[in-house]
């Protein structure tokens, strides 16, 4: 029985293990979002970027 139930030092290992786990992955959450943030600067700068169209004096918009 004593394989059933975790001994103070696994459990500890296991905290500790899932600790650093959390921390890498809310880094990669943080990472993941500059680099959405910086493509999407990116789009928007390529997209600002085409030239604008002449207003058509056939198409009767003012």
């Amino acid at each position: 029985m004593s394989g059933d139930v975790p001994t103070d030092d696994a459990v500890k290992r296991e905290n500790l293990y899932l600790r650093q786990r959390v921390a890498q992955l809310q880094a990669d959450v943080t990472d993941l979002s500059a680099e959405n943030e910086r493509l999407r600067q990116e789009r928007e700068r390529l997209h600002g970027r085409m030239p604008a169209r002449a207003p058509d004096p056939l198409g009767g918009g003012q």
